[in-house]
């Protein structure tokens, strides 16, 4: 299991990697080996500013449909366009070109509140 030391993690398997006063977000290498081979992203919060641990988004597996938690309060800049026509990006790069959105943080303090790789690593 991948499980990358610059992230920070939520308990719903969910990681964020800041960049300044941006973040990227996406789902764990465990979270897409649990839901299979996924066939859909749907995110329509661009422009939205979305709370911690509130929904931005779901996935969508051949089994299950699955919604995405926002780590912090941020407001959604970007979603990766590649997943349109590749959704199998999150299955095969989770941490690199199968991130899901780009948002701007609110408040960077939220994320002494997530999980370290040791901590995300215990709770699997």
């Amino acid at each position: 299991m991948n499980i990358p030391q610059n992230l920070k993690y939520t308990k719903d398997h969910e990681w964020i990697r800041l960049e300044g006063d941006q973040a990227y977000v996406g789902i764990t290498d465990y979270a897409q080996s649990e839901l299979g081979e996924i066939v859909f992203v749907d995110i329509n919060t661009v422009g939205e500013t979305v709370g911690q641990n509130e929904v931005f988004g779901s996935v969508e597996a051949v089994k299950t449909v699955s919604d995405l938690n926002m780590p912090v309060t941020g407001e959604v800049l970007e979603v990766n366009e590649a997943l349109n026509d590749q959704p199998e990006l999150v299955n095969n790069d989770p941490y690199g070109e199968g991130w899901m959105i780009k948002i701007a943080v609110k408040d960077v303090k939220e994320m002494d509140s997530l999980l370290d790789a040791a901590a995300y690593q215990a709770i699997l």
